[in-house]
């Protein structure tokens, strides 16, 4: 019966000596030396003499003959020694490979991040970034949470944010802030001017100006307002908060925004918060990444910066 390739790998990590060793006897061939042997791989010369028998008990052979003079090869040990160096140089070069892989990894950094965290919080992260590795390239896709899914299971993507009530299939991720909804109308219309808090019944039947469904707002709006009849048609349904904003500062009608998103326009009172009774409007930013790739290089820094609050 054949053996399975896991197997094979196994017998064969058994019959040949570690890259250490070979490393070893490579340098007594240079040194003649078991002890200047010893120090230039960075080890005791009584602890090069133990890997040197054991590696003639592993191979059955005697590679090294030990005298007050030095320390030479046998025959047998000047053979091994030059198919050593062969796989030694074949180890060099795919270690070689894999640090080119990484560099080439390194350069770049692809996210995909939902439209609040994209325009309130990521540049402040990137900047971080940016000073702990100046030669890592950028690119950044806003999208709503629906978007940044598909970018990261289309590998199109190393690092994901999204703003919605879960994890998207298949992906994994983390918390790391939290953010509140707020309802928002310009100084002109009579939410801004009622004595008493809106009442979610009512928030849910007045057609508002919202983001797209496939958006983290939207699918914590729908959710907070299910038990009250669901959302009422969009007064206006923008793909962008920038946009939404923009619509209810001009009066067109209310909106229900990331607080980040509208800080600059409640202080100026170009936007009036209008609180809302009853309702949680609450949710968790995340950090998302393909189910079982946790982030690594640039993404797994940027990820720690976000929650350091870099």
């Amino acid at each position: 019966m054949s053996s399975e390739p896991s197997d094979v790998v196994s017998l064969l990590s058994h019959r040949v000596p570690d890259l250490g060793a070979l490393e070893l006897l490579l340098a007594v061939a240079r040194h003649g030396s078991l002890g200047r042997a010893a120090r230039e791989v960075g080890i005791t010369q009584p602890a090069a003499s133990s890997r040197i028998r054991s590696m003639e008990r592993q191979l059955g052979v005697a590679l090294v003959d030990r005298s007050p003079r030095g320390s030479r090869l046998t025959d047998a040990g000047a053979l091994v020694t030059d198919w050593a160096r062969r796989i030694v140089e074949a180890a060099e070069a795919f270690d070689a490979g894999v640090q080119a892989l990484r560099g080439r990894r390194d350069s770049r950094l692809r996210v995909a991040a939902s439209m609040t965290i994209a325009e309130y919080l990521l540049p402040g992260w990137l900047i971080a970034l940016r000073a702990e590795r100046p030669d890592t390239a950028v690119s950044l896709l806003a999208g709503n949470s629906t978007v940044v899914a598909e970018r990261l299971l289309g590998g199109e993507a190393d690092l994901g944010f999204v703003e919605g009530l879960a994890v998207p299939e298949g992906l994994d991720g983390a918390v790391i802030a939290h953010d509140r909804l707020a309802v928002v109308a310009a100084p002109s219309h009579p939410w801004a001017r009622r004595g008493r808090a809106l009442d979610p019944a009512e928030l849910a039947a007045t057609p508002l100006v919202l983001r797209e469904r496939g958006s983290g707002t939207r699918q914590v709006l729908d959710a907070a307002l299910a038990g009250y009849g669901g959302l009422a048609q969009p007064l206006l349904e923008l793909a962008s908060t920038t946009a939404v904003k923009a619509a209810a500062v001009s009066g067109a009608g209310p909106a229900v925004l990331s607080e980040l998103a509208v800080a600059e326009e409640l202080a100026s009172r170009r936007l009036v918060a209008v609180p809302v009774a009853g309702v949680l409007l609450r949710r968790d930013l995340r950090a998302v990444w393909p189910t079982g790739h946790r982030p690594t290089g640039p993404a797994r820094d940027l990820l720690s910066l976000t929650r350091s609050g870099g």
